[in-house]
């Protein structure tokens, strides 16, 4: 006999499913950005701050090399400027 059948006729009723533990994934219940498209508004808001994060990273990186090749590198003597 199945476990439903078992319980149906114990009288019991229908087992509760089991509650989600702390170490599932979360749902994301936000809106969709459009029906046709698989992407929620949360997932759109984290990419942007991802990418902006991104960008910033790159910058100062870009920023650092300069620094480093313009002034740092020909005062430590490491080499010269071609126009300078």
């Amino acid at each position: 006999m199945g476990e439903a059948k078992r319980r149906a006729s114990q009288g019991l009723p229908p087992r509760q499913p089991k509650p989600a533990s702390k170490g599932d994934a979360k749902v994301d219940d936000s809106p969709r950005l459009l029906p046709w498209l698989p992407l929620s508004r949360n997932q759109a808001d984290r990419f942007v701050s991802v990418s902006t994060r991104g960008a910033w990273i790159g910058i100062s990186a870009l920023v650092l090399f300069w620094l480093t090749v313009r002034f740092i590198g020909p005062a430590a003597g490491w080499w010269h400027l071609a126009d300078g």
